[in-house]
């Protein structure tokens, strides 16, 4: 849910705005209007040293330095010198040099080794030195005024720079150089990283009361500044202590929507760890009502359903235990230990539903405890030759439109008023009670005659809101043609949206038969045993469940988010246009 929010319109001398602004920051509750990019100099000059704060902080979580990127690249091109002389083994620069002050001179030559021709050693001084995945490498030796044979021609290279020994000694300097500049980036990570987010912070802080500032409206010829901040409504009554003491003339209001308040949401410790997706989307505007709540339940299950796998389960589990507790230290999953724990419980439990551990089909083990085979699903649903977590995949697809046309319906009236939520209302009375007559029908309880009569008044008052009323006031005409075109985009968009959903069945059908594929696999090279066999088995099983795993999750991700963000929000009408709440705080 949306925490309510008090508006509070501060008037002050503008010479006393500074210590205002640090009077507020110490209350650290109240929501200051800002300035949402630079204003001055000032202010760029500030985001200019916050960037460089940021740079080093990026440079120390990267593990890099211009130093080390330099050490890098002088090993990077010592190595591809000393793969270059490797076939040439040993040889002495001064004896290469004593022969050309005899006025000799040695060439080098490289050659595929399907090309050279033993019969050139009885035309010139030919010495081979090695060969090399297919490649002949030979030396001749000319006197200096004497002209390299065409035949060899196309073969001569430059000479080594030094023997391969001589180039290794560098590079196991360089390594040792890389070594050393990579420790010290790692205990000045460990020694600067806190002062530098701590100073960060007091930057950012600067720049949050400077924008505050700058934000003001000023009256009374520059002489005095008015403020307009926002506070959650829980902490009224200290605030209103609080602001006695402030010098500054203070008005308190109700907020509405109108003044576009910053938003705090304000869920449940389970639906709390949900919030992060709903700001990857967009927070509520003020009358909104929070999808959090909905997110939670819904995300967590088309995860579980795109995962189908127990075993997958529960290593996310183990995984998401890891990281909460500090064992496991990834980077992008930071603070994400308890979702991720949340989300292998529900896969755990939708997987032993469907049947599915580590690409293994539960309801035909014969290992499997019999209260496991209670609470499977059966392959098939009832009657039907279709799957059963297809149906089932459409059937909460379907009810997840409807949950979002109900609540369509719902905030328009509360936002808007009845007179623009007729046409919302009058397609969820279609297609609920369409959906309710069939059922009722169906099940033997409607009568063909009450049926009939259902239907008459379910399509009368579905006609009434999406054709005549959809904009009372309007010229009738114009309404019709609306709701014909309306009738059209929605029928179209309906059936492609509940299709939508049978990606929940298709992914975790997938990741299952890749799973038992793996499987296979690793049976067929086990095959009577032996300890080679039984690693090739191991690994093949260890890295294909890994892969497998790893797919998985990033569909399972993905897709769900989709159901969510696309499906779900465009049917419930949701903006996802609120700003979030930022306090004025104290960050020294």
């Amino acid at each position: 849910m949306i925490e309510r929010m008090t508006k509070y319109s501060f008037i002050l001398l503008s010479a006393d705005k500074e210590k205002f602004l640090a009077d507020l920051a110490e209350m650290g509750v109240v929501d200051i209007t800002r300035s949402t990019k630079p204003v001055d100099g000032e202010s760029a000059a500030i985001l200019a040293q916050a960037a460089g704060i940021k740079q080093q902080m990026a440079n120390l979580e990267a593990e890099t330095s211009d130093e080390l990127v330099k050490i890098r690249e002088e090993l990077q091109a010592e190595k591809k010198k000393y793969d270059a002389a490797l076939p040439w083994g040993e040889f002495s620069a001064d004896a290469i040099e004593a022969l050309r002050g005899r006025g000799m001179e040695i060439h080098f030559h490289q050659i595929a080794a399907k090309r050279f021709d033993p019969e050139w050693e009885n035309e010139v001084p030919l010495q081979v030195i090695s060969e090399h995945k297919g490649t002949k490498y030979f030396t001749t030796v000319l006197p200096e005024s004497e002209k390299m044979p065409a035949f060899l021609a196309g073969s001569e290279i430059a000479a080594p720079k030094a023997s391969a020994s001589q180039i290794q000694l560098r590079v196991k300097e360089l390594e040792q150089e890389e070594a050393k500049c990579l420790e010290e980036i790692r205990a000045a990570k460990d020694r600067d990283m806190p002062l530098l987010e701590k100073e960060y912070d007091k930057i950012m802080g600067r720049l949050d009361h400077y924008l505050a500032g700058v934000a003001a409206d000023n009256a009374a010829e520059d002489t005095l500044s008015v403020f307009v901040g926002f506070a959650p409504s829980t902490e009224d009554e200290r605030l209103e202590k609080e602001m006695a003491r402030l010098d500054a003339f203070c008005i308190k209001e109700k907020t509405r929507p109108e003044d576009n308040p910053p938003i705090k949401l304000k869920n449940t410790k389970f639906a709390r760890e949900f919030e992060r997706i709903t700001g990857m989307y967009g927070l509520p505007v003020y009358d909104e009502a929070d999808p959090t709540p909905m997110i939670s339940i819904f995300f967590l299950l088309f995860f579980a359903m795109c995962m189908g796998d127990a075993g997958y389960g529960l290593v996310l589990i183990l995984a998401g235990i890891a990281i909460a507790k500090g064992w496991l230290k990834i980077g992008m999953f930071k603070g994400m230990g308890t979702l991720i724990t949340i989300l292998g419980v529900a896969t755990t439990i939708v997987g032993l539903v469907l049947g599915t551990a580590f690409g293994i089909d539960l309801r035909t083990a014969a290992w499997v405890p019999e209260w496991m085979h209670k609470i499977m699903l059966p392959a098939k649903f009832p009657g039907t030759t279709y799957d059963y977590g297809m149906v089932l995949s459409i059937i909460i697809g379907i009810f997840h439109l409807v949950l979002a046309m109900t609540v369509k319906a719902v905030m328009f009236t509360k936002r808007f008023g009845f007179k623009e939520a007729v046409s919302a209302w009058g397609w969820l009375i279609l297609i609920v009670g369409g959906i309710a007559i069939a059922l009722l029908t169906l099940g033997g309880i409607f009568s063909p005659n009450v049926t009939r009569w259902a239907i008459i008044i379910v399509g009368a008052l579905s006609f009434l809101g999406i054709f005549l009323f959809n904009k009372p006031g309007r010229n009738p005409l114009i309404n019709i043609g609306a709701g014909l075109w309306d009738t059209y985009q929605t029928a179209t968009g309906l059936l492609g949206d509940v299709l939508s959903y049978i990606r929940l069945y298709a992914l975790g059908l997938a990741g299952g038969m890749l799973g038992g594929a793996f499987n296979t696999l690793g049976t067929m090279v086990l095959g009577d045993g032996g300890v080679g066999r039984w690693i090739a088995f191991v690994l093949i099983l260890l890295i294909g469940h890994t892969l497998n795993l790893l797919m998985c999750c990033l569909g399972a991700f993905v897709h769900p988010l989709r159901l969510n963000f696309l499906e779900y929000f465009k049917n419930s009408g949701y903006e996802g246009m609120g700003a979030k709440y930022n306090p004025l705080k104290n960050n020294n």
